[in-house]
């Protein structure tokens, strides 16, 4: 028995001795111990910080791409933004063996109003002309501005007759607007050429199609009026 308490006290005296070479009493320890917490949170504030400069500029990122293939004033895809989708569009058509139509529309007599009554009106015959395309289509087709007075639309599941069908309502639903500037009634219209997109379609081969389509249908217009 007393072997075993001078081997306790041996033990328990070896340990105060380290402590004493040491050099450093116990509440110098446990500053030291709390200093590391301080330090722990410190590096916990800024990763959290960190985290969210990530997430705010990942965000614009974001947002800055979207920009990127928007339209800002008519808030619709732009071409890129436009041939993006058309991409999507042709690539979901050859997995699925689904069906759609590309109609490219050029508005006629836009610039004579930019150039008699300025920007604004021409500004404003723009965005009447997309709200009416838009009651025209479906929430799950679109439209996008390929530049200037020239618009692109892609429909799902049309039939050719049906494509050609709705590219003639289009067509009427534009020379059906009138507005009023200056004191004086202006009108314009629109022609319309359509693609249809199957299995074999080609984004960039699909907007020619539909754009020398258009053209035709143009020179048709003008012969009729």
């Amino acid at each position: 028995m007393r072997k075993k308490t001078r081997t306790a006290a041996s033990r328990l005296a070896k340990r105060r001795k380290a402590g004493a070479a040491s050099g450093e009493p116990a509440a110098l320890r446990a500053s030291s111990t709390s200093r590391k917490s301080a330090v722990s949170a410190d590096a916990k504030a800024e990763i959290r910080r960190l985290k969210s400069e990530l997430k705010q500029a990942l965000s614009r990122i974001e947002e800055l791409k979207a920009s990127a293939n928007t339209d800002f004033l008519l808030e619709i895809p732009n071409r890129r933004g436009f041939e993006r989708l058309l991409n999507r569009a042709i690539s979901y058509i050859q997995r699925y063996r689904a069906g759609g139509a590309l109609i490219v529309l050029d508005v006629d007599r836009l610039k004579p109003i930019n150039d008699t009554f300025g920007h604004a009106a021409g500004d404003q015959v723009l965005k009447a002309i997309v709200a009416a395309l838009s009651r025209q289509i479906r929430s799950s087709d679109v439209i996008g501005r390929l530049g200037g007075d020239e618009f692109a639309l892609l429909l799902w599941n049309l039939s050719e007759t049906d494509a050609h069908a709705k590219a003639a309502s289009l067509e009427q639903a534009i020379d059906d607007l009138s507005f009023v500037f200056d004191g004086k009634t202006v009108a314009t219209g629109a022609s319309a050429g359509v693609a249809l997109l199957g299995p074999h379609s080609e984004a960039g081969r699909s907007l020619e199609e539909a754009d020398c389509a258009m053209y035709v249908r143009k020179a048709q217009r003008r012969h009729e009026a």
